[in-house]
């Protein structure tokens, strides 16, 4: 039945109630059968944005509202993709990376703010975090399975120094400092995206919500009185779980080096590149941050990849409500002071 037939029986019932028909209660009774009913309930939607999957999971007291907001997260994936990715032309992104050697050029406040910030994490790192990697990360094609020459590797590694990129707050520009510079926000806008993705949900009242999108995830509440528990892989088995970690309000990033790569000679060559080699570190399978936004985890998770276990662990060290599980590439894991030990 349409919602104007619904309409009409009700004008109906009021009817048969002035001529003492009915009662008000029983047609108070009728009304609960009759009206469209709004359900509760936990939706989930998924999709394929920005290079990887994405999924959202929320719980609202209406069911028709909770299937738009969970589709409001998906199409803000598919904004910022369309923003922030170096595969589109068309991006905002590729726009800077075309034109910024050449002039300062004009970038949205979102694009500035994260650029603002990313410069934040590389100073913090002391250059282990840098969006210019892409100088020379641009050189591999993970699909293709190949890899530069060790003379164009060492060609480009003068590009890769977050020094080289000018943000000017005034105008909000950003420039770089030499021709040939690129810049690739893998490391820093999925995170970017799904702090979004929950901070439309928070102002849509949703209490109870899980965002991801590939290794970033963010928590929003607990799952209904309960937490919300969330696997670290195996790096080298993708079927196994090596830790499950419960947790609210909390926003978990990954970083391992199993996600984009391609093996050859015996080396395992992944997407994740230090500044200083322009090469895949191998010292660890992955890096996972606990925190409280997926900004942060995401970068950081990145940051402690590149640095190693030793220098990483003292990073974490000196930050506050930040956690970390890393594991060795020999498979050994280890944690941050914060973290209780995994049970076995």
């Amino acid at each position: 039945m349409t919602i104007l037939g619904h309409y009409r029986q009700i004008g109906y019932l009021f009817q048969l109630v002035s001529h003492g028909v009915f009662t008000r209660q029983i047609v108070a009774l009728m009304l609960l059968v009759w009206l469209p009913q709004t359900h509760a309930a936990w939706v989930e939607k998924t999709a394929a944005v920005m290079g990887t999957h994405i999924s959202v999971e929320l719980w609202h007291p209406n069911e028709a509202r909770a299937n738009q907001l969970a589709q409001d997260v998906i199409d803000e994936m598919w904004r910022i993709d369309l923003l922030m990715s170096p595969f589109r032309e068309e991006s905002e992104l590729s726009r800077i990376n075309r034109q910024a050697s050449h002039a300062p050029v004009h970038i949205t406040q979102e694009m500035y703010q994260l650029l603002k910030k990313a410069d934040g994490f590389s100073r913090l790192s002391q250059g282990a975090f840098d969006i210019t990697f892409a100088s020379v990360g641009q050189l591999y094609d993970y699909r293709e399975a190949t890899r530069p020459e060790p003379k164009s590797v060492n060609a480009l590694l003068p590009m890769i120094n977050f020094r080289h990129l000018l943000l000017d707050p005034t105008a909000q520009t950003v420039a770089f400092a030499i021709d040939g510079v690129q810049i690739d926000l893998g490391g820093i806008a999925k995170g970017h995206a799904v702090d979004r993705a929950i901070e439309h949900l928070k102002a849509a009242g949703v209490k109870h919500a899980l965002v991801t999108a590939g290794g970033d995830s963010r928590i929003l509440g607990d799952r209904k009185g309960r937490p919300w528990n969330v696997a670290i892989r195996n790096p080298r088995d993708k079927k196994a779980t090596i830790v499950l970690l419960p947790l609210a309000n909390s926003a978990i990033s990954t970083s391992g080096d199993y996600e984009r790569y391609f093996e050859a000679d015996g080396v395992r060559y992944h997407h994740i590149i230090s500044p200083k080699t322009g090469q895949s570190p191998s010292q660890l399978r992955s890096v996972t941050v606990i925190g409280g936004d997926a900004t942060t985890t995401d970068a950081l998770s990145t940051t402690l990849f590149v640095l190693g276990l030793k220098k990483g662990l003292k990073l974490i060290g000196s930050l506050t409500d930040i956690d970390a599980v890393i594991i060795d590439s020999q498979g050994k894991m280890h944690y941050s002071k914060g973290l209780a030990e995994p049970e076995r």
